[in-house]
């Protein structure tokens, strides 16, 4: 069958959310979309709490994946053991509540599997290596067991999402990333038959400097003391992508970008 994934990019505060909730449902129907990766570390500024992750779920997310931001809110690390369909990035060294990958029921029977990695350079470098996490976990009798995979790769530096695409080229079928909330426009289906993204972009107030009031982010680099983040007020956006998959040849056919604007 032809499956239509639908990845949205970062969901920043609660602006972000009510947008998100307004206009995902006809979004998914327009698009003829049957399965849905929402990120949603930002859903609280910086973090996200439970009731927000069911939030991004009644809206019409099938996963939830996170990043960075995961632990500043302290509330979800209970959520996270007990919700099966929330993701943390799966190469956080130690033992941390949570998980970083999962397999999900799709249309037709299909096992989804869904993983959720994030980068070292320039964002955190006590992380375990992302490349050897994802080659373990596809080693891994869940990942063996599932029809198709995707990824979530939250990091900062481009390079690294684009050496992240070229190695799993062929053994995922969909990999986009995620943490800048800046789209990029180079959607594009690797060698081997990967659908690749750089970066989805973001969903919340599009008047602002990643979300947040600008004057917050210009008195940080005019030299000001670090203030509280509070999300940007006016119209939204929601930056997306949809991943068109053959489960049959297991192999993407079509990137395109899927955006809107208040």
């Amino acid at each position: 069958m032809i499956l239509n994934l639908l990845a949205i990019g970062d969901v920043v505060g609660e602006p972000g959310l009510a947008f998100l909730e307004d206009n995902l449902p006809r979004l998914k129907k327009r698009h003829n979309v049957h399965f849905t990766v929402v990120n949603g570390e930002n859903a609280s500024g910086v973090g996200v709490l439970p009731r927000q992750a069911k939030a991004i779920y009644a809206a019409g997310a099938d996963v939830v994946t996170l990043g960075n931001h995961t632990w500043n809110r302290i509330q979800i690390a209970d959520f996270l053991d007990k919700d099966p369909h929330i993701l943390r990035p799966a190469n956080y060294a130690g033992r941390v509540p949570g998980r970083g990958f999962g397999m999900f029921d799709g249309p037709r029977g299909l096992r989804i599997g869904v993983m959720n990695l994030m980068g070292r350079l320039e964002l955190n470098p006590n992380l375990d290596s992302p490349f050897k996490t994802a080659n373990q976990l596809l080693r891994g009798t869940e990942a063996q067991r599932c029809d198709l995979v995707l990824v979530d790769f939250h990091a900062e530096a481009t390079s690294e999402k684009g050496a992240m695409g070229f190695y799993l080229d062929g053994r995922v079928q969909a990999l986009w990333g995620t943490h800048t909330h800046v789209p990029t426009a180079d959607g594009q289906i690797l060698p081997k038959g990967t659908g690749f993204l750089t970066d989805l972009g973001m969903t919340g107030p599009r008047r602002s400097v990643l979300g947040i009031k600008p004057e917050l982010s210009m008195n940080l680099f005019l030299g000001g003391l670090p203030r509280r983040y509070e999300e940007a007020e006016g119209p939204c956006k929601l930056n997306a992508c949809r991943f068109t998959i053959d489960t049959e040849s297991g192999r993407c056919v079509q990137v395109r970008r899927v955006d809107l604007e208040e």
